[in-house]
Parts: structure tokens; C-alpha cells; sequence
């Protein structure tokens, strides 16, 4: 009996633990980590990058919170999204609300006071594209909403540059269009794959607004455009040539995978999402480790 009187306090638990999406939130602290790196020529600023990583985390723990209160009926419709905290009930909508709202509150009253207004507005800005462009009123309108969040999930290298530097330069436009250009195709291959499951929730992503064969043509488009997007640190003296060495040697890499992808039937579509993960990773990482201080 006691056993099953811990269980619900176990699954409520287990509901918040998963609720702020920790995966995208590691993501977006490494990003911006490596824009606190970059904006800091090679100094990490300690108390500055504590503070502005922290308040980064929070802000997309509640952004994904918020998002996860507004989605509650499209996760339920769809198998992959059904055991989210929301729709699987355990964490209610009310307490996703709150939870999300609450979060995002605090990340901006830390980045206000320990970092910088300019950061807190970047932040705020952030979060106000995602949650109520993005997900309140594009998704579920027009698939042009992925553009739209993009700009969003493309914020976090520009907040950690701006944390140490100061101020937004051409440095800090060129982290911000990497992963512009990156998220695209990350997205999109995952649409793909689940692109039933949107169509039966009625959002009208790519594959489900213009079909299978424009999708893997703007995936294919966007992959080729990283090439010069990859080159633009080492031209403008970010990183250098082993940069520059990695960064080519990955994205001929991906665009073989993704050459494949295309002109195959074979469904490919994870092969090419988890790829994209370790490219941005390892993009940052050769960014970092041959930055020109």
C-alpha cells in the first residue's frame, strides 16, 4: 500500500523532470556557451557566464513548459508526443502554466540584475517569439512558423556574445545565421518522419502542406547553404584553418548523407536529424577550440 501511495508524488516528479524538454535546454546551453566563449575572445568571464547560462537554462525550461501547456492537444493526438507531462496527465495544464511562466519570470529577473538589460531583452525576445509567434499563433497556421521559431532557437549564441561583449557585432549576426541556416534541416527531417502524425493533429508543417518531394528539396537547399555560412567564421578571423578543416569535412559529410536521403525511398529522415545534432556540436566544439583570441 505504501508503494502505491508514492507512486502519484513519483509520476508528478517524473512529469516536471521532463516537462522544461532537458535535451533542448543542454542544447541551448552549449550554444550560448560557445557565444559567451567567442564574445569573450577565449575568457569565460566566470561570474558573467554563471549567470547568463543560468538564466538561459531557465528561460527554455519554461518557454518549453509554455509550449507543452499550449500544444496539450496536438501532443495528444500524436503517438510521439502523447507521453509528454501535459497529455500523458502527469502535470497538469494549470501547473504547466505556472511552472513555465515562473520559470521564465525568474531567468529574466537574474539575467536583469546579474547580467545585463541588453541580455534580458535578447532573452525576452527569445522567449516571446517561440511561445507566442511560434507556438500560440504560426503553428498551427502556415508552415512558414518554423522560420519564425527558428529566429527564436537561433538566439542563445547571440545572448551569450552579447553577455560578455557588451554589445552585437558581425561576430555575433554569423553564430546567429549558423544556426538559422542549421535548424531548418533539423527540423524538417524530423517532420518528415512524423509527418502522419501532423497531418492527423492538423498543423500544417512542409511535409504536410507542400508534400514529401519539396521537403527533401529544401533540406537539400539548406544543407548546401551551410557551406558558406561554415565559412564565414574563418573569413571573418572567428576561427581558424583547423576550423575551418573540420567544419568543410562534417558538411560534405552531411550533404552526402542528405544526397542520399533524397534521392532514396528508404526512410532516412532520423538518420539525417541525429546527424545534425553532432554536426552543430562538433562545429561549436572546433569553433571553440581554434578561436582566434
Amino acid at each position: 500500500m505504501a508503494q502505491a501511495d508514492t507512486w502519484p508524488d513519483r509520476k508528478l516528479m517524473l512529469g516536471f523532470l521532463i516537462l522544461p524538454k532537458p535535451g533542448i535546454v543542454a542544447l541551448v546551453v552549449a550554444s550560448g556557451l560557445t557565444g559567451i566563449y567567442l564574445g569573450g575572445h577565449g575568457v569565460l568571464h566566470g561570474h558573467t557566464a554563471l549567470w547568463t547560462l543560468l538564466g538561459l537554462a531557465l528561460a527554455t525550461a519554461g518557454a518549453a513548459a509554455l509550449n507543452n501547456f499550449i500544444d496539450r492537444d496536438i501532443d495528444l493526438v500524436m503517438h510521439r508526443t502523447s507521453g509528454r507531462s501535459v497529455p500523458s496527465g502527469s502535470v497538469s495544464a494549470n501547473a504547466a502554466y505556472i511552472f513555465g511562466t515562473v520559470l521564465v519570470t525568474l531567468a529574466l529577473i537574474i539575467l536583469k540584475i546579474c547580467v545585463s538589460l541588453l541580455v534580458t531583452v535578447l532573452t525576452g525576445a527569445a522567449v516571446f517569439i517561440y511561445v507566442v509567434l511560434y507556438s500560440l499563433f504560426l503553428k498551427r497556421r502556415t508552415p512558414l512558423a518554423t522560420h519564425i521559431g527558428g529566429i527564436a532557437g537561433a538566439m542563445p549564441p547571440l545572448i551569450g556574445y552579447a553577455a560578455v561583449h557588451g554589445s552585437l557585432d558581425m561576430h555575433a549576426v554569423i553564430l546567429f545565421l549558423i544556426i538559422v541556416v542549421w535548424q531548418q534541416p533539423h527540423f524538417w527531417s524530423l517532420a518528415l518522419k512524423y509527418r502522419e502524425e501532423y497531418a492527423k493533429a492538423k498543423v500544417p508543417i512542409l511535409p504536410v502542406a507542400k508534400g514529401v518531394a519539396v521537403t527533401k528539396q529544401r533540406i537539400l537547399l539548406y544543407v548546401l547553404l551551410q557551406f558558406p555560412v561554415m565559412w564565414l567564421p574563418y573569413y571573418h578571423q572567428m576561427a581558424g584553418a583547423y576550423y575551418l578543416a573540420v567544419a568543410m569535412s562534417l558538411s560534405v559529410v552531411y550533404l552526402a548523407l542528405t544526397m542520399k536521403f533524397v534521392f532514396s525511398t528508404d526512410g532516412r529522415e532520423m538518420t539525417i536529424f541525429h546527424f545534425s545534432n553532432a554536426y552543430l556540436m562538433l562545429v561549436f566544439g572546433a569553433m571553440i577550440a581554434d578561436a582566434i583570441r
